[in-house]
């Protein structure tokens, strides 16, 4: 199916082109005409299946359509409530490449940096308003947002509102909404809670569901290396020796493990920045910058700081640790293999992570290819791992796989202490 099936106006499809888009992916034929029906929608998808799309495409189109018959300022007509400041930024930014045509106006509000550039944007007046959820209410309680006009809402991330403790926040804000509006839920999972506040936000909403968690990794080349912990970062080098490797995604459990990874590649003269909780708003938003724009080869990230992140072409991504919870491991998959292509992901497995690589077989119905040749194999027996698909796989606990045990690795490269200033040196 092309995008030109969906009844989609020229603006937009002039857009899409400019992107380089041609078909839309399974969530975004489902969805969108959906929304351009006016229905509330409830969707089911991982991240990386052009989920943002789905519902900014349609969205704008309405908006567009609604412009042509409305005078006078602009007044917010849309909301996307999203969790972070790094995922408020990216759908910004796809609502500015597919509406660039439509003269629609949109702002990105979040936390962590002065209200005054924001605030300024919000007095000009906009259609399109992105936001997490605590300097919304910041900038409502100061009176800087009104809603009553609000057209449509969409709650973006919902389960990750749910890990991160914005619950309460959310609620709050539904409270602030217009009782006769259009609503757009998206969720990865649905956990009780989840399926209870989609009861109360939506009505009558179509349904859609894409990529199952289990078969999200299928279309990626996956392969296994089993060495000590001590040892770790020294294949992580080996393989990033290899030039073709040319942007890659790392995850550790913790937030310090992250930091600890950095630091030994900023030794070994690699490019790199850590992404996670402990790193303020511009830091993780510069790094993130750094990354994409190829100022910085290798990205670290614990699993929470990288769950919504956006990247085009990520080639490669690598398990420095196996995550505890087996569906994590399919969420990072989710990194590379954006929206249907191909990827490749590298895992370490540690003789203490022969368990966490059990469930992660289970759940996925295969046993990942082991590479045997390699400077640095264990010393431990790779015992073989039987793929048993799981009848019921467990929901993702909060937090996803950065809760897991702390990780004080050792590295075999001593010299030279690094001083904690320098460890973002390339960010």
């Amino acid at each position: 199916m092309a995008f030109t099936k969906l009844h989609l106006i020229d603006p937009i499809l002039k857009a899409l082109e400019a992107e380089g888009y041609q078909s839309p992916t399974p969530i975004q034929a489902q969805s969108i005409p959906y929304v351009l029906e006016g229905r509330d929608l409830l969707g089911c998808a991982q991240t990386g299946t052009g989920k943002t799309a789905a519902f900014a495409i349609p969205i704008l189109q309405l908006l567009y359509n609604q412009k042509q018959e409305e005078r006078g300022p602009r007044k917010i007509k849309t909301l996307i409530l999203t969790p972070t400041r790094e995922l408020a930024i990216q759908i910004d930014e796809s609502f500015a490449a597919y509406g660039k045509h439509t003269g629609l106006s949109h702002a990105v509000i979040f936390g962590g940096v002065s209200q005054l550039p924001q605030v300024n944007i919000l007095r000009k007046g906009i259609d399109i308003l992105v936001a997490t959820p605590g300097r919304l209410l910041d900038l409502i309680s100061q009176g800087y947002i009104d809603l009553k006009d609000l057209k449509i809402f969409v709650l973006d991330e919902a389960d990750r509102m749910l890990d991160m403790g914005f619950i309460h926040d959310v609620k709050r804000v539904i409270t602030k909404l217009p009782a006769k509006r259009q609503t757009l839920f998206f969720s990865a999972t649905m956990p009780p809670e989840i399926r209870k506040l989609a009861d109360v936000l939506l009505t009558r909403p179509a349904k859609v569901e894409v990529t199952p968690v289990s078969s999200t990794a299928e279309a990626i080349d996956q392969s296994l290396y089993f060495v000590e912990k001590k040892d770790k970062p020294s294949l992580l080098l080996h393989l990033l020796n290899n030039s073709s490797i040319s942007s890659v995604l790392v995850f550790t459990r913790t937030k310090h493990g992250a930091d600890k990874v950095v630091k030994f590649l900023h030794r070994s003269h690699i490019a790199s920045a850590a992404i996670h909780g402990n790193k303020s708003q511009n830091a993780r938003q510069n790094a993130l910058s750094n990354f994409k724009s190829g100022k910085i080869r290798v990205l670290v990230a614990t699993d929470i700081a990288a769950r919504g992140i956006d990247i085009d072409d990520l080639s490669h991504v690598i398990n420095f640790e196996l995550p505890d919870v087996p569906e994590t491991y399919v969420h990072r998959m989710g990194r590379t293999g954006r929206a249907g292509n191909s990827g490749i992901a590298f895992s370490f497995c540690g003789a203490d992570e022969r368990d966490a690589l059990k469930d992660i077989q289970k759940l996925i119905g295969k046993n990942i290819p082991v590479v045997n040749e390699h400077p640095f194999p264990s010393d431990a027996p790779a015992a073989p791992v039987p793929a048993m698909v799981r009848q019921k796989a467990p929901q993702q606990k909060p937090g996803g796989g950065n809760r897991g045990k702390s990780n004080h690795f050792k590295f075999r490269r001593k010299k030279d202490k690094i001083p904690s200033s320098h460890i973002a040196a390339h960010k």
